[in-house]
C-alpha cells in the first residue's frame, strides 16, 4: 500500500536521497562526540593534559557544528520530499475525480471525497515531512550507539538485550489496537464535513426556517463523534511514551547501579561509564522517535488505504469512443431504455422507454414531480448510462462518441443551476473558453438575460460571487442557458430550466431559440403545458415509463394523463 503511495514521490527522488545522505553523516556526527568526550575524561582530565582536552574539545565543537548543518539540510530536503508527494497525490486523485461518473460519486459521497484529497492527503505529506528524518536516523542511531555501547563495555550494554525486545513487544501491542481507530476516526472526519457543506450550503433555508439549534444538535452529535474517535485514538498512542520511558529508565537505573559495582572494583574507568550513558540516552532518544515514526506510518495507513479506494475505483463509464466520430444533425433514438441508479436494485427508474427525436425538433417532457424526466435526459450526454437497452445519435450509440466531444453537442442546462465563483464573463466561458464579446452579447440576447445584464454595474465584468449570490433564481436560469448556447450544441436540453421566469421571458427565450437556432434539436423538460404545448412533440412519462407522446392537440384529446394536468393547472389559472 504504501509502496504504491511512495511512487507519487518519483519526481522528488533526488530530494529524498540528499535528505537520507544528510542523515547518514549527521548520525556519524553525532556517535563521534560520546567517544570524543570518553577521551576527555579517561586521558585529559586524568592527566591533567588542558591541550588534549581542548583539542578533543574542538573536534566536539567541529562535530557538534557538523551535525546541526546536516540536520538544517535533511530536514530541508524531507519538505521538499513530503510537500512534493502531498501535491502529487491531491493532483493525481482529483484528475481521477475527473473521470468518475455519477454514480461513482454518488457511492463515496462528495464530503467523503473532499476528506480523502485534504485531510488524508495532509496526513500522508506530514508523516513524509517530519518522519523522513527521523525514519532514516532513530534505526541507524540505534543501531551504531548499541554497537559502540558493547564496544565500551559489552557486560553493560548487555541490559540492552532484555530492554529491546520488551520495548518491541509493547510497541506492537499499541500499534495493533490503534491503527483500526485512525480509520474510525477519518471516517468520524467524513461526517462532519457532510453536516458542514450542508449547512452553510443551504444555510438560507436553515435560516428561513429557524433551524438553527436543530443543525447545531446535528453539528455537536457528529462533532462528539468525532471527539470520541480521535481521544480514543490519540489516548491508545499517547501510551507510547510512558512505556517507553519506563523500560529505557530502568536499564538507566540498572547501568548505573551495575557501573557503579564495577568501579568500586576497577573494572570501569568514570569516561567508559559516561559514554555508556550518553549512549543510553542516544538509543532513548532514538526509541522514541522511532516509535513515533510507526505510529505515524500507522495512521498514514489508514489514510492511504482511503485514498487507494478512490484511485481503484473503475469509472463507470469508459470512455473508449472514437475520436473522428461526430454528432453532425441530432437525431436521437431511446431503443428499449431501462435504468437502475444500482444494479440489482429492487425497482427500475426508467422502465422500456423507445421513442424518436427527429432531428431540429422542439420536444417536450411533461409529469408528476418524480417521474424520472431528469434521469431520462441525463442519459443522452452520457451523465448515466442506461442499464438496458440503447440511447442512439444520428444513428450511433452514445458509447461510441468520445464524452468531450459527446458533451460539447449536447449541452445540458440541469433543474440546479450553478454559478462559479468570478466575474460573469468568466461564467459564460464555461461554455466557451475563447468566446468574444459579440458571441456572449448574441448568446445572452437568445437567452432574455441582456435585459438585465445591461443594468448592472460592471455589466460583463460583474462578480457573480460563491454559486451566483448576487443574481436572482430567474437570472442565474438566463445566464446558465446563455453558457450553453455558447457551446454551439447540435441537442439542447432545458431540464426545467425556465421555472424561475415568468411566462413572457420563457415565450420570448423560446422564439429567439427557433428563430436564432433553427437546426439545433431542442428538448425540454418542463412542469407547466404552457411551457412545451407548442412543441413538436410531448412525451409524457408516469413512474419512469412513456405513457404518451404527441402534439398538444392529440394528448389532449386523447391522453388522461395529460389531460388531468392539463386540467389542474387550467383550474388552478382561472382561481
Amino acid at each position: 500500500m504504501l509502496r504504491r503511495i511512495f511512487s507519487y514521490m518519483r519526481p522528488y527522488r533526488r530530494a529524498a536521497l540528499l535528505s537520507v545522505l544528510c542523515v547518514l553523516a549527521e548520525s556519524v556526527c553525532e556517535l563521534v562526540i560520546p567517544l570524543l568526550m570518553a577521551d576527555i575524561i579517561d586521558i585529559g582530565v586524568a592527566h591533567g593534559d588542558q591541550g588534549y582536552i581542548m583539542r578533543q574539545g574542538g573536534k566536539m565543537v567541529l562535530c557538534a557544528l557538523c551535525a546541526l548543518v546536516l540536520g538544517i539540510g535533511s530536514a530541508r530536503f524531507a519538505a521538499v520530499c513530503g510537500q512534493g508527494l502531498g501535491a502529487e497525490l491531491r493532483r493525481a486523485e482529483y484528475q481521477k475525480l475527473q473521470s468518475f461518473a455519477f454514480s461513482n460519486i454518488d457511492r463515496f459521497q462528495v464530503p467523503s471525497l473532499v476528506t480523502r484529497l485534504t485531510s488524508d492527503v495532509t496526513t500522508i505529506q506530514n508523516a513524509v515531512s517530519s518522519g523522513l528524518r527521523p525514519a532514516c536516523r532513530s534505526p541507524i542511531m540505534l543501531l551504531l550507539a548499541t554497537g559502540m555501547a558493547f564496544a565500551v563495555n559489552a557486560r553493560l550494554a548487555s541490559a540492552f538485550l532484555i530492554a529491546l525486545p520488551t520495548l518491541a513487544v509493547l510497541l506492537y501491542a499499541i500499534i495493533r489496537r490503534v491503527g483500526p481507530l485512525y480509520g474510525r476516526m477519518q471516517r468520524a472526519l467524513d461526517q462532519v464535513n457532510r453536516i458542514v457543506q450542508e449547512n452553510l450550503t443551504a444555510v438560507r433555508v436553515v435560516k428561513a426556517y429557524v433551524r438553527g439549534d436543530y443543525e447545531q444538535e446535528k453539528f455537536d452529535a457528529v462533532n462528539d463523534r468525532l471527539q470520541t474517535a480521535s481521544e480514543r485514538a490519540f489516548r491508545l498512542a499517547a501510551m507510547n511514551m510512558p512505556a517507553l520511558q519506563c523500560v529505557m529508565y530502568a536499564t538507566i537505573l540498572a547501568i548505573l547501579w551495575l557501573g557503579g559495582e564495577l568501579m568500586t572494583v576497577g573494572r570501569i574507568k568514570t569516561g567508559e561509564l559516561t559514554g555508556i550513558l550518553s549512549y543510553v540516552l542516544q538509543i532513548l532518544n532514538s526509541l522514541m522517535l522511532l516509535s513515533n515514526v510507526f505510529l505515524s506510518i500507522t495512521r498514514s495507513m489508514a489514510s492511504a488505504g482511503r485514498i487507494l479506494e478512490v484511485m481503484d475505483e473503475t469509472p463507470a463509464m469508459a470512455d473508449a469512443g472514437d475520436p473522428s466520430l461526430r454528432v453532425e444533425r441530432g437525431e436521437i433514438v431511446f431503443d428499449h431504455v431501462s435504468f437502475q441508479y444500482k444494479k440489482g436494485a429492487a425497482e427500475r427508474v426508467l422502465t422500456d422507454i423507445s421513442c424518436t427525436i427527429r432531428a431540429g425538433q422542439t420536444v417536450g417532457v411533461i409529469g408528476r414531480t418524480g417521474a424520472a424526466k431528469s434521469t431520462l435526459v441525463q442519459l443522452i450526454p452520457r451523465l448515466y448510462d442506461a442499464t438496458e437497452g440503447r440511447v442512439l445519435i444520428d444513428g450511433r450509440p452514445v458509447q461510441d462518441y468520445t464524452l468531450s466531444h459527446l458533451r460539447d453537442a449536447v449541452a445540458v442546462v440541469l433543474q440546479k443551476n450553478t454559478l462559479f465563483s468570478g466575474t460573469l464573463r468568466d461564467n459564460l466561458r464555461w461554455g466557451k473558453a475563447d468566446a468574444t464579446d459579440e458571441e456572449m452579447a448574441e448568446a445572452c440576447r437568445i437567452a432574455c438575460a441582456d435585459e438585465f445584464i445591461d443594468r448592472l454595474a460592471d455589466g460583463y465584468d460583474t462578480e457573480m460571487g460563491q454559486g451566483g449570490v448576487n443574481v436572482s433564481g430567474g437570472q442565474k436560469q438566463r445566464l446558465c442557458i446563455a453558457r450553453a448556447l455558447l457551446k454551439h450544441p447540435r441537442v439542447l436540453i432545458l431540464d426545467d430550466s425556465t421555472s424561475a421566469v415568468d411566462t413572457a421571458t420563457e415565450a420570448c427565450i423560446r422564439q429567439r431559440l427557433s428563430d436564432a437556432l433553427p437546426g439545433m434539436t431542442r428538448i425540454i423538460i418542463a412542469q407547466r403545458i404552457s411551457s412545451v404545448r407548442h412543441a413538436d412533440q410531448i412525451l409524457i412519462l408516469e413512474d419512469g415509463r412513456l405513457c404518451g407522446q404527441g402534439t398538444h392537440e392529440e394528448l389532449l384529446a386523447g391522453n388522461p394523463i395529460y389531460q388531468a394536468i392539463y386540467a389542474s393547472q387550467k383550474e388552478g389559472a382561472e382561481l
